[in-house]
């Protein structure tokens, strides 16, 4: 009985912690969110390759933000930069005003990397050092947007070779 017993507790305990390993940043919760301004509905990079994606294509909604901000997970500066993480450029910029007054500025990747910073009224970046993010169901949710950019951009790319006579009909 008493076997039982430990092994239910463990069992619950492992669950708690692993919930918090995968709670969002309590700092800024949705339920908070007083105003949502889409800064930048999505700007590419220098390495944007249009042929491949246009960042035209993946545009940041209000929608995605509030999604951002309830799944987020707060990741080191250098697994952000890292070789193995996903990226495509195509990062969409928010700011986030909460009830407490608080502001955010977010540039959110469809990808789920997300960096983050608090700031003044004006926008500008206040002391505390920025963040960085993985957010795992965004890039769930995205990909269909994304497989979506990205057969427009196979269609150009085909259409071109096509014009230029280096695919048959």
């Amino acid at each position: 009985m008493s076997f039982i017993f430990f092994r239910t507790v463990t069992v619950i305990s492992a669950m708690a912690i692993a919930s918090m390993l995968h709670a969002a940043d309590a700092r800024y919760p949705v339920r908070q969110v007083q105003k949502i301004d889409i800064i930048e509905p999505s700007g590419g990079s220098s390495w944007e390759d249009k042929n491949w994606l246009d960042c035209n294509d993946v545009i940041l909604t209000e929608e995605d933000v509030r999604y951002a901000l309830q799944h987020m997970r707060k990741i080191s500066e250098k697994h952000y930069f890292g070789e193995y993480m996903e990226r495509t450029g195509c990062s969409g910029g928010a700011s986030v005003k909460f009830k407490s007054g608080k502001i955010i500025v977010m540039g959110i990747e469809p990808t789920g990397r997300i960096n983050l910073f608090e700031a003044n009224k004006k926008l500008d970046p206040i002391g505390v050092p920025g963040s960085f993010y993985d957010c795992q169901p965004c890039n769930k949710r995205k990909m269909d947007l994304l497989q979506d950019a990205l057969d427009r951009a196979t269609e150009r790319r085909l259409k071109e070779l096509k014009r230029q006579g280096r695919r048959p009909p």
